[in-house]
């Protein structure tokens, strides 16, 4: 088969011949505000760093930037300003509210859109609505902080200010030669009236200099300068690049990317031209505040345009680093590499998407776009930032000592898939895996690579544990990144040629960390697990990241967890089996193990964490010597039904060593091997297939009798985080005179549990929809018609399970079509994205959905695993 231009160049760009993936979107959208940047003795992130600092300030661990681009160690950046001549601030970077300020945790406040990406950037392209009059920076603060929990959040379209115009600005980049990069930045009025406004397309360098280290990711000071009406920008490791700008500006302006300490801390600057003073020129009106030289570290062209309603006016611009000229920087070559680039990437989608209707491919595509533009370079050398730097005031010894201090060995410096690169712009070892399913799909080498990048020894900590997140790596995120190995090693090829090399690599650390769990969570020995915060927030009782004063609980979702992890690693196991017989003792491990487990969780004490009277599984709270279930029906419960593989006869007799163990341990174990389901299929020979589960066929046909009941789990569009039975019948618990109490909350959270910006306790959530899901279809593989549930519960329409996962589908996909007025449920409601042709077609894919109506929630760009979205729309592999 013919190679598609963008599947060539990720071939190029493996095989190191061509360096497509130097540039991206890997610029963060809030550097401000982070764990990285904060040296202060309390920790507080939001007040060590804000973002009215932030326009003063060089940041110390990265950059960011509106709608911008730089390379893959964030040297040279380029992004955007913008002044409408009524903001009290130059627009450089995104605001929002900080955790404390917003009333359900952490939120940006903007209008901002990623609209496409090919896999290698060569194609980009990215949207930024700005309002014609003063940003209401202060009106959103005040009424936010006015607002209870119980309250919706005041965002920027309930303002108006998008009522009174206000411009959209486009910044598309698309890629001539690895390091020839053509950019087109597209300005439209959409208000009544002429309107100005400028533009201040910026380049600049990462402060790298003002710390006073050397070494990797430390280099001596870069410079820019004018050259023959361009710029020229020099760094010891980049070397040079040039700035072409087709329509000349109304002056460049010149600075450094260096703390304006005056401003900030009342002392001298040891440089006059700082970081603020493209703001110190345009706002203020102070013509002293850039170098007059023309030289420095931050450049910008100005430019003022004054549009009618309706105009659109568009600025070019090429960045490239030969010394020689293009023969034709701008005009009609120019465009017909766009026109070239964009053709490419519609083809590339085009196969990717093959057979996909055009609304659902609609919502793949953008689902792509968001998550390629999740990318961000992240820096964050735990040992430096504990220690300070030699040109700065010494740390408090409470920083020293403080947040991850046990993760000295932890050295980032890469291009890693954030949730969201403004409210989490960090990672986080479990939504990272989700991630990676939808990017295997469309770049199954950076898929890969992420995966195994955790798994490396400068991430991994001795123990066997991964990073959760910058602000605990210590915290405990569920363990699925062995399922996402699995999955994407699935896509990685046709069986039989597939990328086993990647997936011995993962198995062999994923081994450690598996240990890791055994050792550290499972406290009394008993294969009932603890793993405390786990990922879910404030779904449980208590906050699970907090000591439980001498009480104990055993975790219906943490043993669920560590079977999952048992299951896929049999798994893996048995596929590199095949080709090795050494692997067939560590699948005979996993299976004793995935047996035990199974065991502890459903007989342990008689029933383990069954309730036989329910038909669920629930947490087991102990104090002293007294044991119950906390009934909540939830997650917790459901996500035993993930814990599932299938043994086929086929794969047994190619593994002899393992097929002996495993009966040898059935005939002396009778036990354990009631939790193993057989059935003998009649085909041309007789076929026995075995089945790992957790719960038995009966059991797992009460639970499904729960997540389809429209009353409990199964939403309009996808399954609920808590059963809508709590809202009217609250789980209460009283201990010591406390009253702990759980009831369905659909939408925000109404309580203050991690911050209070994400609720587990009744909002749909993509990735434990997209688990139960994938358990839902290998059930279906081994039950095949044996098994039909009514779905939805009690309305007589039988379904097999097959047919059951694919109406889970249809329901969370359908949360993102638009019905026959053009409201898409996503949007909750708000006109604007249903009429208004300049917003109609825009997609957000937030955190998580309102349990009801399927409104966006929490985070407003967390497309990572929200674009799991995008692999629901593929069609099922024959």
């Amino acid at each position: 088969m013919r190679l598609l231009p963008e599947q060539k160049r990720l071939i190029e760009d493996r095989e190191r011949t061509k360096n497509w993936k130097r540039w991206g979107p890997y610029l963060s959208d809030r550097q401000w505000g982070t764990v990285r940047e904060d040296y202060s003795e309390d920790g507080n992130v939001w007040t060590s760093f804000t973002h009215d600092q932030a326009r003063s300030r060089a940041y110390r661990w990265g950059e960011d930037g509106l709608l911008g681009i730089t390379d893959r160690e964030c040297r040279l950046c380029f992004a955007l300003a913008l002044w409408n001549e009524h903001d009290p601030i130059l627009k450089e970077r995104l605001y929002g509210l900080t955790g404390p300020e917003g009333n359900h945790g952490e939120d940006v406040k903007e209008l901002y859109y990623h609209l496409d990406s090919s896999p290698t950037h060569s194609y980009l392209k990215s949207l930024y609505k700005y309002p014609q009059q003063a940003f209401p920076y202060q009106r959103l603060l005040e009424e936010n902080r006015k607002r209870t929990r119980q309250d919706p959040e005041f965002e920027i379209l309930d303002t108006g200010i998008f009522d009174q115009g206000y411009f959209d600005v486009c910044a598309e980049y698309a890629k001539n030669t690895p390091d020839d990069l053509l950019v087109r930045i597209s300005i439209s009025n959409r208000g009544s009236e002429r309107a100005a406004v400028h533009v201040l397309p910026t380049l600049w360098f990462r402060n790298t200099w003002s710390w006073g280290r050397t070494g990797e990711g430390y280099w001596a000071k870069p410079s820019l300068t004018l050259q023959d009406g361009h710029l020229l920008a020099k760094h010891p490791t980049l070397g040079e690049f040039h700035l072409h700008a087709q329509d000349a500006p109304l002056r460049w302006l010149f600075t450094d990317n260096e703390t304006n300490f005056e401003r900030l801390f009342s002392t001298p600057n040891p440089n006059p031209h700082t970081k603020d003073a493209f703001h110190e020129f345009l706002v203020q009106g102070n013509k002293e505040a850039v170098n007059p030289d023309q030289i420095g570290t931050r450049a910008a062209a100005h430019y003022r345009l004054e549009l009618d309603p309706g105009e659109t006016r568009v600025l070019h611009f090429r960045l490239h680093d030969t010394q020689e000229t293009p023969a034709a920087l701008f005009g009609e070559d120019f465009e017909k590499v766009f026109a070239q680039r964009i053709q490419e990437t519609d083809l590339y989608y085009g196969q990717v998407l093959y057979g996909v209707p055009e609304a659902e491919s609609k919502v793949a595509r953008q689902a792509y776009a968001g998550l390629l533009h999740s990318k961000q370079f992240y820096w964050y050398v735990v040992q430096d930032w504990l220690q300070g730097d030699p040109t700065q005031p010494r740390p408090p010894l409470k920083h020293q000592m403080g947040r991850n201090a046990e993760w000295e060995h932890l050295y980032n410096r890469d291009i890693i898939s954030m949730p969201d690169k403004w409210e989490y712009p960090w990672y986080a070892a479990w939504d990272l895996a989700f991630h990676m399913l939808p990017m295997a799909q469309i770049d199954g080498d950076y898929a890969r690579e992420q995966i195994v990048l955790f798994l490396r020894e400068w991430y991994m900590h001795l123990s066997g544990r991964l990073p959760a997140y910058e602000f605990n790596f210590n915290d405990v995120n569920p363990p699925v990144h062995a399922w996402a190995a699995w999955k994407v090693y699935q896509a990685s090829g046709l069986p039989g040629n597939r990328d086993t090399v990647f997936l011995k690599r993962v198995f062999q650390k994923l081994t450690l960390n598996f240990t890791w769990w055994v050792n550290r969570k499972d406290k009394d020995g008993n294969n009932l697990f603890a793993g405390g915060f786990l990922g879910l927030d404030n779904i449980g009782v208590f906050d699970r990241s907090k000591p439980l004063q001498g009480w104990t609980v055993e975790q219906a979702d943490g043993t669920a967890w560590m079977a999952f992890y048992a299951t896929t690693m049999l798994n893996i196991a048995l596929e590199l089996a095949k080709d090795d017989p050494a692997y067939e003792d560590m699948a005979s491990k996993y299976f004793e193990h995935f047996l035990v487990i199974a065991d502890a969780i459903n007989t342990l004490g008689g029933n383990g964490l069954w309730d036989e009277e329910d038909g669920f599984y629930y947490d087991i709270l102990n104090i002293g010597d007294v044991t119950f279930p906390m009934k909540v029906r939830s997650l917790v419960g459901l996500l035993p039904l993930i814990a599932v593989v299938q043994l086929d006869q086929k794969t047994l007799e190619h593994l002899p060593g393992f097929s002996k163990r495993m009966n040898w341990l059935l005939q002396n174990r009778p036990d354990l091997g009631d939790h193993i389901s057989n059935m003998t299929f009649s085909t041309q020979d007789l076929v026995t297939r075995r089945l790992l589960a957790l719960p038995s066929k009966d059991r797992l046909g009460r639970v499904l009798g729960y997540l389809l009941d429209e009353k409990e789990f199964l939403s309009p569009y996808g399954i609920r985080s808590v059963s809508r039975y709590h809202e009217e019948h609250p789980y209460t618990l009283k201990i010591e005179d406390v009253e702990y109490t759980v009831k369905y909350a659909p939408g925000e959270s109404d309580i203050p549990m991690f911050g209070g910006n994400s609720n587990w306790r009744g909002p749909i959530w993509f990735p434990i929809n997209m688990l139960i899901i994938d358990a839902l279809e290998n059930y279906a593989r081994f039950f095949e018609d044996d098994l039909q549930v009514d779905c939805p519960s009690n309305s007589g329409q039988r379904m097999n399970l097959r047919e059951v996962a694919a109406e889970l589908k249809r329901r969370l996909i359908r949360m993102f079509l638009p019905d026959e007025y053009g409201h898409r449920p996503i949007h909750g409601g708000q006109e604007k994205y249903a009429s208004d042709p300049h917003f109609k077609d825009l997609l957000l894919f937030h955190e998580y959905f309102h349990g009801e109506n399927a409104k966006g929630l929490g985070a407003s760009h967390q497309t990572g695993w929200t674009a799991l979205v995008a692999s629901l729309i593929q069609p099922d592999e024959e």
